[in-house]
């Protein structure tokens, strides 16, 4: 069969590798794809974000299922004009995509259905937006409620923080029309957590689990980025845990959706805090994440194709929850110098071909020209290497990332330094 993904990114790049294992796979497409990509794939110049133009060439090339990797996708109704083509697709359509799109949404459909969430407000005036902050002595996340790239979250500790936070986006625009309207929540302290669920929009698989570095510098210092690196499986998720998070989070926002109309067919993705009072949903995606689907994809066992296809189609029912290799995976981005703010793009990147048999290197921001392979955008590439332990994962994939060069390369070194000290202990 023929597959289509939608995207550019690392993620994008580790779905491609993993739809083209599967023995049931003719030919994959990415659209538009990047310099990696197109080692395991076909690229396609087309947009992620153009339902049309995409839908056309799905029927023109027999294409039988497709993958949506993007946020973008999902908020151009790239889902929508696949269905209404009669084209098998694996993420949601856009209405239901509003779990992820629209945080006043989100945090209103966990509310009434009983999620375990942070108390919070949506506000449009900045006035009301502060005075409920107040509440809680300025110790807020204040969130743009549309899609602002990963960066719309702003974590504030006093009222000066939150001030500034509130006005950034409500009186100074700095997010557009995605910060037009903000959430302000009480913020949450514990270890964050990433849970995935396939769906068919009844029933709930249990995918995998990660923990992602969101920000710029070691220690988590620095601005908020799309993330800097990720590990899997985590430290403290066990399987009665991740269950759990089935139960609790994932099964009843997929009840709730389809109680509004909206089937969601595709992965569903929990941003979760561990707290002392227990677990908190501080966020639900509408895709894989990214870079914790290069942490995962790697450690799959079996066929992915068969289980994206039945979740596509609306049948679930039969499939086993999916099988992973208990060695951890260590995924360590590599990003132009300056992100997530400016950075410069064109420079020839080296030391991507050659490395151990225990690592993989994803594409995300390059591109092929005749002088070779140049960065293309903020994340480069992700490193991933798997062991037997995290010790190992983490030396290698920190090794390999040492070696990927381009001017001004940078890569923070420790991702996943808490599981390692933890089986040290």
């Amino acid at each position: 069969m023929k597959v289509l993904i939608t995207g550019s990114g690392g993620r994008e790049h580790a779905l491609a590798w993993a739809v083209s294992r599967s023995p049931v796979v003719e030919r994959v497409y990415v659209a538009p794809g990047n310099g990696g990509t197109e080692e395991v794939g076909t690229n396609v110049a087309i947009s992620s974000e153009q339902p049309e133009a995409l839908a056309a060439f799905c029927l023109e090339e027999g294409i039988e299922l497709v993958v949506l990797g993007t946020d973008g996708s999902v908020a151009a109704g790239v889902g929508d004009a696949m269905r209404a083509n009669g084209i098998p697709c694996f993420g949601p359509n856009r209405a239901a995509g509003q779990i992820e799109t629209s945080k006043a949404f989100s945090k209103q459909l966990m509310a009434d259905a009983g999620i375990p969430t942070a108390p919070f407000g949506v506000f449009t005036d900045h006035r009301q937006a502060r005075a409920f902050a107040d509440r809680f002595e300025g110790r807020v996340a204040v969130k743009a409620d549309g899609l602002a790239l990963g960066k719309g979250v702003l974590i504030c500790h006093n009222p000066q923080d939150a001030g500034k936070a509130i006005d950034r986006c409500l009186r100074e625009g700095a997010f557009g029309d995605a910060g037009r309207t903000i959430v302000v929540e009480q913020l949450l302290t514990g270890r964050e957590l990433s849970v995935f669920g396939i769906t068919d929009g009844v029933r709930v698989l249990p995918f995998a689990a990660a923990r992602d570095y969101k920000r710029a510098l070691d220690a988590d210092e620095g601005p908020n980025t799309g993330g800097m690196g990720a590990y899997s499986p985590p430290i403290d998720a066990d399987d009665a845990l991740i269950w759990e998070a089935v139960e609790r989070v994932l099964t009843p926002a997929v009840r709730a959706l389809a109680d509004r109309g909206m089937r969601y067919r595709g992965v569903l993705y929990a941003g979760m805090m561990l707290t002392d009072e227990g677990m908190m949903t501080l966020e639900f995606n509408a895709r894989f994440g990214d870079p914790e689907a290069q942490a995962i994809f790697p450690r799959f066992r079996g066929d992915l194709v068969p289980l994206l296809l039945a979740a596509a189609n609306g049948d679930l029912l039969g499939q086993l929850p999916p099988a992973f290799d208990p060695r951890p995976a260590v995924a360590v981005v590599v990003t132009s110098g300056g992100y997530p703010e400016r950075y410069a793009t064109g420079f020839l990147v080296d030391g991507v071909d050659d490395v151990p048999e225990n690592v993989i290197i994803f594409h995300a921001g390059t591109r092929r020209e005749a002088t070779g392979l140049v960065t293309a955008g903020g994340r480069v590439v992700t490193v991933v290497a798997m062991d037997e332990d995290v010790a190992g994962a983490r030396r290698s994939a920190l090794e390999a990332a040492g070696r990927v060069a381009f001017s001004r390369a940078f890569h923070r070194t420790d991702i996943a330094k808490e599981a390692e000290e933890a089986a040290h202990a």
